[in-house]
């Protein structure tokens, strides 16, 4: 018989009386199981732990500090660290002071840990926020420390307190009394007043790169015996991006997706993701320029369960990937989250794609995401981004088409191209990707006179006729510049739109009152607000433009008005003399409301028999006149 209950013991045999089995334990989530407890379990986070450490040595502590990164770094997790270092002491040893070797529990560390040690006190400011509860810290931060030796203020989320809370910190904060310490925590560091970031010691905490979170990532399986392939670590990793909590969390969730143990489907599964040597058969395809084969390999990996956002998310990784291979060769070589296919693949597609291309696809692929994102139909969105992809894969660039072309014309012309400048690049070479070759237009061949062999004279003596001397040698006659001809302001201008310089054109228009125009000279009056270096940078291009020296000067004389406001009174003096006539001002009467939006000006009709008279032919009626007679 129990005592204390009045119940009879349990005792084996007897029918009605089973033994209880002892409460399980609740399940804790690996984030919270495997949180670091000292400076050495933190990871990735050397330079702040060495300074850390460096500063409780010399004894160089500060009163605040303010510790700043992207979710699931350890942000809250190092201000616990630091309270406890603070107050650390060992079992039965004597007070030696803060440090940061902690290598075993001391008398406050677990209290600490737990967040219920009466010194260290943490707020989460984004549910105290006003000013009353920053009161209540600093009405209690005069009382010294009921058990440790400082007390310690961790504040979290400290972005979300208001205007009034964070001008009732400055005060304490740049002078606290020596037993108080304060650590804060945000994520939002740009939203922290500068007052109180100037009174704190600043720390950023890094992404925890991806070769130390796989690693450690593999540690905790091996503690919790965990079967886990190396390509669901590296996927789960790339999920995570730097964050060690979002990377416990995904794993936690891939352990209870694989009933205990992770595959690289079972994550690819759970997170949506499309196999990565799919995805490097859907670069191949699009950047061959296979848009049946993409289409295909979209909706198969579609139909088992890839998002498309996801898909387009990873083609830009591989092309990112390809990239650094071809600047960086061994850049594939330190990435453990890499699989074989993407280093051996991606290593032949930088020998085979050039820079151009591959820019040119990311920029593709880049601008395709927030539309496949916001798109009703995804796949369809996709389906066109590929497209876009495919057609433009291998597209010559501008530079190259025209270098194409006017290879083209001199070879149709029989003359040897110019040899190009010893410092200029050769193009690089096109991918070697099959892909349909499409017709070029042929371009019209000038036909030009032949030339004369012999000179003037002896071809007359041949003929039979004297040849005539010169008596007065002439004078050699100056050649014309290979450039064009710029005879009015106006030439200028359209000259730098023919050039594609569309900045120039646009100053010339709108920032220029020319005061006096003659070729190889322009002087002009500087508008207000007006680019300083106009006149040299205009000089700069005429030069390389026309093939000679112009002088660009700027004059202080008034000048005409610029080009763009004789446009505007241009515009505005059609548009008032269509309004006043007679057929305009009936339509305005018949339709209230209706208004000229533009006035244009269309080319007269040529009457019929204008192209005879161009040509200097007579009617075909009076031609024939005489004959019908």
């Amino acid at each position: 018989m129990d005592a204390r209950t009045g119940t009879p013991d349990d005792e084996p045999g007897l029918p009605g009386f089973t033994a209880k089995p002892a409460a399980a334990a609740p399940y804790r989530v690996l984030a919270r199981k495997y949180r670091p407890q000292n400076f050495d379990d933190l990871i990735g986070q050397g330079a702040m732990v060495r300074t850390l450490a460096n500063a409780f040595a010399a004894g160089r502590i500060p009163q605040a500090w303010m510790l700043t990164g992207v979710r699931g770094v350890g942000k809250t997790t190092t201000a616990r660290i630091l309270a406890r270092g603070l107050n650390y002491v060992r079992p039965g040893a004597p007070d030696t002071g803060p440090t940061v070797t902690m290598p075993e529990l001391g008398l406050h560390c677990q209290a600490i840990m737990e967040s219920r040690h009466l010194d260290v006190l943490e707020m989460d400011a984004a549910s105290h926020t006003g000013i009353d509860d920053v009161r209540g810290i600093i009405d209690g931060i005069r009382y010294a420390p009921s058990d440790a030796r400082y007390k310690v203020y961790i504040v979290d989320e400290v972005h979300m307190l208001s205007e009034k809370a964070f001008n009732a910190f400055l005060k304490t904060l740049e002078e606290p009394p020596p037993h108080a310490k304060f650590v804060f925590a945000t994520t939002e560091i740009r939203k922290v007043p500068v007052t109180i970031l100037s009174r704190c010691q600043r720390f950023d905490l890094r992404r925890v790169e991806a070769d130390v979170l796989a690693a450690h990532l593999k540690r905790i399986c091996g503690a919790e015996g965990v079967a886990v392939e190396d390509e669901a670590l590296g996927a789960l990793v790339r999920a995570a991006e730097g964050s060690v909590r979002d990377a416990l969390s995904l794993l936690d969730q891939a352990i209870a997706h694989g009933a205990g143990t992770v595959t690289g489907a079972g994550v690819r599964d759970m997170l949506g993701l499309a196999d990565r040597g799919r995805i490097v058969d859907l670069f191949e395809a699009a950047m061959r320029g296979d848009v049946p084969a993409s289409f295909a390999e979209l909706r198969a990996q579609y139909d088992s369960g890839a998002d498309p956002a996801v898909v387009l998310s990873d083609l830009a990784g591989f092309t990112h990937l390809v990239t650094r291979l071809k600047m960086v060769p061994d850049a594939a070589a330190a990435d453990p989250t890499l699989s074989e296919v993407e280093r051996v693949r991606g290593a032949a597609f930088a020998e085979k794609l050039s820079v151009r291309a591959l820019s040119r696809a990311w920029q593709i692929l880049l601008k395709a995401l927030p539309e496949v994102q916001a798109a009703p139909r995804p796949l369809a969105a996709a389906e066109m981004a590929l497209v876009r992809l495919a057609y433009a894969a291998d597209l010559p660039t501008p530079d190259e088409a025209l270098r194409q072309l006017r290879a083209e014309a001199l070879a149709g012309s029989g003359e040897a191209p110019a040899a190009r400048p010893a410092l200029s690049q050769a193009p690089e070479p096109r991918a070697e990707l099959p892909r349909a070759e499409l017709p070029r237009p042929e371009l019209p061949r000038a036909e030009l006179p032949p030339r004369a062999t012999e000179p003037a004279p002896r071809i007359a003596a041949m003929a039979g006729a004297p040849a005539r001397q010169p008596l007065v040698p002439q004078p050699a006659v100056a050649p014309e510049p290979a450039g064009p001809r710029l005879t009015r302001f106006e030439d200028v201008v359209a000259l730098a739109g023919e050039r594609r310089d569309i900045l120039m054109k646009a100053a010339l228009e709108r920032e220029v009152h020319l005061v006096r125009f003659e070729e190889g000279r322009i002087e002009f009056r500087l508008a207000p607000g007006g680019r300083p270096s106009l006149a040299n940078d205009l000089a700069r291009a005429l030069d390389a433009w026309t093939g000679r020296r112009w002088i660009v000067a700027i004059s202080k004389e008034e000048g005409g008005q610029t080009l763009d406001a004789q446009a505007r009174a241009a515009s505005e003096t059609r548009r008032e003399t269509a309004a006043a006539h007679p057929l305009v001002r009936e339509v305005m009467a018949r339709f209230p409301g209706a208004q000229i939006v533009d006035v244009r000006d269309t080319a007269p009709e040529a009457p019929p028999n204008a192209e005879a008279e161009i040509l200097g032919e007579a009617d075909p009626a009076e031609a024939g006149g005489d004959d019908e007679a």
